[in-house]
């Protein structure tokens, strides 16, 4: 490129200032410069590999666009598709030429700007704008829980409507899962099987905060034969931080909202060969009756640990079974003993606060139990029991992923009562 004119201008302009006022303002971009050209129609210097008029692309072809005239080159380009998705790409050394780098998205139209400049600096640019195939096969993804207020404990889910085994289609799958907070937090993805992923913040969801969660996969290419399929968003809030910690070895539960004691309640747990599972835990709902029976988990009818009992203010913390729930039958042992068959045993005032108290991802953490610690995804919610850096490892977007299915263990079904 000849910069030579250039300087010569802004060197009378320097000269001219002085004496010649309007001479000045002309030479501020003197007619004719390039940088004060409009964009020349680069059509006829361009080509363009998409698709003609009223026909549409084939997602799995990439695009490419060339220059024609060896005195031009590409300078820029940008395809974007209708919901603003950027198509990548990658442009050579020599502008010559630019080809996308990833797949486009299916069924859905790109506006395609290319900008280009010659050897005097004039500036040129052509616009294609054109459809792509829609896809036969879609991935739907199903976001979890229901909308709603929810404790700090809560993960997300995703439930996927194909299996996804391959790491490079599950990093695509993640990258298009988008979780935004407010305030904002550190969280990650973890791949429980080929079907199901989990979120949740390197610590607990700030309190009152505001969590959007939407898949940005529609008409993504997964693999070979999958597109990513329209998904309906999900909204959350939290509330204040619950926590219930049960120290079992001391026959005692400490509720506290947000850092500060609101209760302690005396409480009688697993006895031996019962114990409750210690780790964290996070409430799965909430039922004002349930009837408790001995063979629905695997005592027999009949034998001395068998059980039909009638039981109200009952909080789930286990799919299992493993509730926080009124004992009337076990006042006398609260804050001595523990003699439930696993379950969180209290006064029947004591359950009804407790029921009032809390909400569906609140925290019950058990410390100080023989029994064994809560596994991380088949039995409720117990992600919070791996540590962060495990955690990580769960994402295909992070190193020492594990294979699907390795972290899943298969639910301890115990007598809970």
């Amino acid at each position: 490129m000849n910069h030579t004119p250039r300087i010569r201008t802004v060197v009378s302009c320097t000269l001219l200032v002085v004496t010649l006022v309007a001479g000045a303002t002309a030479c501020g971009e003197p007619d004719g410069h390039p940088l004060s050209l409009k964009p020349y129609d680069a059509a006829d210097l361009v080509s363009f590999n998409g698709p003609s008029k009223g026909e549409k692309a084939d997602p799995d072809k990439p695009l490419e666009v060339t220059v024609k005239d060896d005195d031009v080159r590409i300078t820029d380009v940008t395809a974007v598709d209708t919901q603003g998705r950027h198509l990548a790409g990658e442009l050579a050394a020599d502008g010559r030429r630019w080809h996308s780098t990833t797949s486009l998205a299916a069924g859905t139209r790109y506006t395609v700007k290319v900008s280009t400049e010659n050897s005097d600096g004039a500036p040129g640019s052509r616009t294609y704008t054109f459809g792509t195939t829609s896809a036969k096969k879609f991935l739907k993804v199903a976001f979890g829980p229901q909308a709603g207020t929810y404790g700090v404990g809560q993960p997300l889910t995703a439930e996927l409507s194909a299996p996804v085994k391959d790491k490079a289609a599950r990093a695509t799958v993640e990258r298009g899962l988008q979780v935004r907070s407010t305030p904002a937090v550190t969280g990650s993805w973890y791949w429980v099987d080929d079907k199901t992923l989990h979120y949740r913040p390197k610590d607990y969801w700030p309190t009152d905060a505001t969590i959007d969660v939407r898949s940005n996969l529609s008409g993504i290419k997964v693999t070979n034969a999958l597109y990513g399929g329209a998904a309906k968003p999900l909204k959350l809030t939290t509330g204040d931080r619950i926590e219930a910690i049960t120290n079992a070895s001391d026959h005692s539960m400490t509720v506290l909202r947000n850092g500060k004691v609101i209760n302690t309640i005396p409480v009688t747990t697993g006895k031996p060969g019962f114990s409750t599972r210690n780790g964290v835990k996070v409430v799965l709902g909430k039922e004002y009756y349930v009837r408790m029976r001995g063979e629905s988990i695997g005592i027999a009818a009949g034998s001395s640990e068998s059980y039909d009992l009638p039981v109200y203010y009952a909080t789930r913390v286990t799919w299992s079974g493993e509730y926080v729930h009124a004992a009337p039958w076990s006042t006398g042992a609260q804050g001595n003993a523990n003699v439930s068959h696993g379950c969180t045993g209290m006064s029947t005032a004591d359950a009804e606060w407790f029921f009032d108290t809390v909400r569906e991802g609140d925290i019950v953490k058990v410390v100080g139990s023989e029994g064994e610690t809560m596994t991380p995804f088949d039995n409720g919610f117990g992600d919070w029991n791996l540590p962060w850096d495990t955690w990580q490892k769960g994402s295909a977007l992070q190193r020492g992923t594990p294979d699907a299915g390795t972290n899943v263990q298969t639910a301890r079904l115990r007598p809970q009562v």
